[in-house]
């Protein structure tokens, strides 16, 4: 009974937790250094820790230096094309002080595991190497490395990055995103490029009015933080531009990037796979950035598409089962019909509105998203209403006060005899602001203000030409099938008061015969009499 009851106590627990304390003590004498480790990605690898980057860009300055004792270096492009951006490779190790303590900051990879557990989502998981930064300090510099040191790197770091900022225009369609051994998301599925498109508002073809109504927008928007935050929404805002092809609404996007100074996230909705990794994409962008889906209405189609090759695939089955196609035939339809529903996008309307304005879309803040449309009119309402697509802007033809903008920009001409010929055809002719620039572009150097105005002019006149000559046939062919359709009322007509005639005759004919055959039934009963 006694041994039970020094069992009870877990003897075995208690000697080895107190052992566990003493060998800390002893390592702290032997070893007086702490560590704090910075990931290079957080939340459950979904997202790049931004105080892993932000301690790239500050040990950027240390690692310049010759003091810093680095060794191997890695560089990056910087926005002066003559200048690099320098880092420490892995396994280095840069030293630092900060109000007289040393600091050691080392730079490590840790391999992917190769365990052979089976993959996540989809076929085998995607694996990627994972990155770190390791700061080491004496532990009686504990309250001032982590009280004052780390806010100072995290301040110097945002401070370089803004100053080493390149804006990037990424696109979703060769991104390397996978899921690694444990479940997590690992890696970036953008990849980016430089942006450096020129337009900006100030060579931007529209009306005046228009343009500054939209630029005070965009500036209201960049600093309404504290009103978003007050009214409880999410930082973002929605834009819908519509028009025909060739109005300017991808420029219109570049000029709102250049204004704003924000990233273009770019997102080719054809390669999205299902809507879960549409929400991966909207978690990867990050602030101060403009998120743009191209043609929407052209990309919400393959819904529809997908059902119509759902049923034409099943009609093709039905088809093999009544016998009207062959064995083989059936059995190739339904391989084709496996390949393409690995190969379609799973993407929904409902995925899209979460996108857009569900509960994953308040992650993060300062986000513009822009829709492009050339039928605005097949868009869903759910879609663009307000709250989703706060501003609908509609890119239209080109109109004379566009044509004397874009006539100062391409020709530096504000006056010429040859504007009221321009006028008065763009009030008949409908014209994009993408063919006036074409006309308005001299193409030899010979070329001038007159040249190009008379080939503008000259462009006009055919377009309107053109034009007459389609209405003309429209009211041509719409006059023919009015023919067409009254003659064939008449036919019907006269068909109809033939056969009424011939119904009439037929009709009182019967009238005879009836009226005779009574007569004769009135004889045969008078014989009987007799």
């Amino acid at each position: 009974m006694l041994w039970q009851g020094i069992q009870g106590l877990q003897l075995q627990n208690l000697f080895s937790r107190h052992s566990r304390r003493l060998s800390r003590r002893l390592a702290a004498t032997l070893d007086p250094y702490l560590t704090v480790t910075i990931a290079e990605y957080d939340g459950g690898r979904m997202r790049p820790s931004d105080a892993y980057k932000e301690a790239q860009a500050y040990l950027q300055r240390a690692t310049r230096g010759a003091g810093g004792g680095v060794r191997h270096l890695k560089a990056e492009p910087d926005r002066d094309p003559d200048r690099l951006v320098l880092s420490m490779d892995d396994n280095e190790e840069v030293a630092d002080e900060f109000r007289g303590a040393a600091v050691w900051w080392i730079a490590y990879t840790s391999a992917p595991r190769d365990d052979g557990g089976p993959g996540y989502f989809w076929g085998r998981a995607s694996r990627a190497e994972r990155r770190f930064y390791r700061l080491a300090f004496l532990e009686r510099d504990r309250d001032l490395v982590l009280g004052e040191y780390l806010p100072h790197v995290r301040r110097q770091g945002r401070a370089v990055m803004v100053m080493n900022r390149q804006r990037k225009l990424f696109t979703n369609i060769s991104g390397g995103g996978g899921w690694d051994s444990d479940g997590f998301w690992s890696g970036s599925s953008w990849s980016h490029v430089v942006f450096e498109h020129p337009k900006t508002f100030a060579t931007l073809a529209m009306d005046p009015a228009k343009k500054k109504e939209i630029m005070d927008d965009l500036d209201a928007f960049r600093g309404a933080k504290d009103y978003y935050a007050r009214v409880g929404k999410a930082w973002k805002r929605g834009y819908l531009l519509y028009g025909p092809p060739g109005t300017g609404k991808s420029t219109m996007i570049a000029a709102m990037a250049n204004h704003l100074d924000y990233d273009v996230y770019d997102i080719e909705l054809t390669s999205v796979r299902t809507n879960t990794d549409l929400r991966r994409l909207f978690i990867e962008t990050t602030s101060k950035s403009i998120i743009v889906i191209e043609d929407i209405d052209c990309s919400l189609d393959l819904t529809g598409k997908r059902k119509k090759k759902k049923k034409k695939a099943e009609d093709a089955d039905g088809a093999s089962k009544d016998g009207e196609k062959k064995d083989g035939a059936a059995a190739a339809a339904k391989a084709e019909e496996k390949v393409e529903e690995k190969s379609t996008s799973k993407v929904t309307l409902s995925g899209v509105l979460n996108f857009i304005d569900g509960l994953w879309s308040a992650c993060g803040g300062e986000r513009i998203i822009v829709f492009t449309t050339n039928h605005v009119e097949k868009l869903d309402p759910a879609l663009i209403r307000r709250g989703r697509m706060d501003k609908h802007i509609e890119m239209s033809y080109c109109c004379f006060e566009s044509f004397r903008f874009l006539a100062k920009v391409y020709l530096d001409v504000e006056a010429h005899e040859m504007f009221d010929d321009v006028a008065a055809l763009l009030r008949e002719v409908e014209m994009t602001p993408a063919d006036v620039a074409e006309n308005l572009t001299p193409k030899g150097p010979g070329e001038d203000a007159d040249t190009c105005l008379a080939a503008l002019v000259e462009a006009l006149q055919k377009a309107k030409e053109k034009a007459m000559a389609k209405k003309a046939k429209e009211e041509a062919a719409a006059a023919k099938k009015k023919a067409k359709r009254k003659a064939k009322e008449e036919a019907a007509k006269e068909t109809g008061g033939k056969a009424a005639e011939e119904a009439k005759e037929a009709g009182e004919k019967a009238v005879e015969e009836a009226a005779s055959e009574a007569d004769e039934d009135d004889e045969e009963e008078e014989d009987d009499d007799e």
